[in-house]
């Protein structure tokens, strides 16, 4: 990478991060939350502090049904990157959720971010293959998967409630024979765009 490229860390979240995560979500309020999973009428609350939110995906991260990083840029706290739904057995599969500050998106940070994360569940965690579900308005997020070359496999309708609605994903995934080198090695030796070779 050269000088100017920003530096990209991922990292487990932590209670310390409670002041950077809220100006941060308070900043991009307008930016995030059209794209935000919200609980529909009659369904289970999600915690509202925090803390609460760090303690539900550490509890999480131990049973090893979620990896709830934080995504640094040159230090700075920039947004999240989730593996969530881990099945073990025959599966060994997890999809992928994320979001970033949006100072710094078009910078090349989240398909980074997620090539990482990537790579942690193929060659740490030993997981098979990875699904991201992504609204079809989503240019940004469409964008992602097309840098990283991961192919499309689907389309569901109502998929997840998403700002007040049920809302329609497209449906990518990655299985660790696409990669076997790993994505942040592919996606670098295509000059951080897989979509222009692929």
């Amino acid at each position: 990478m050269s000088g100017t490229d920003p530096v990209v860390t991922l990292r487990p979240i932590r209670r310390s991060d409670a002041r950077a995560w809220r100006d941060t979500r308070r900043r991009n309020l307008a930016w995030l939350s059209q794209w935000d999973a919200t609980v529909p009428p009659g369904g289970e609350g999600r915690p509202t502090t925090f803390p609460a939110l760090v303690r539900r995906l550490t509890r999480a991260a131990r049973r090893g049904t979620t990896y709830p990083f934080v995504l640094e840029v040159d230090g700075h706290f920039a947004g999240q990157v989730s593996v969530n739904n881990i099945v073990r057995g025959s599966a060994q599969f997890a999809s992928i959720g994320y979001w970033i500050d949006q100072k710094y998106a078009g910078r090349g940070v989240m398909p980074r971010a997620v090539a990482m994360a990537v790579d942690h569940c193929f060659f740490n965690a030993k997981l098979h293959r990875l699904e991201i579900c992504i609204r079809p308005e989503n240019s940004n997020s469409l964008r992602v998967v097309e840098k990283l070359g991961i192919r499309e496999v689907g389309y569901a309708p109502g998929f997840l409630h998403i700002d007040g609605g049920w809302r329609d994903h497209r449906i990518f995934a990655i299985t660790k024979e696409e990669a076997p080198k790993g994505l942040l090695a592919r996606l670098e030796e295509w000059g951080g765009d897989a979509s222009a070779n692929g």
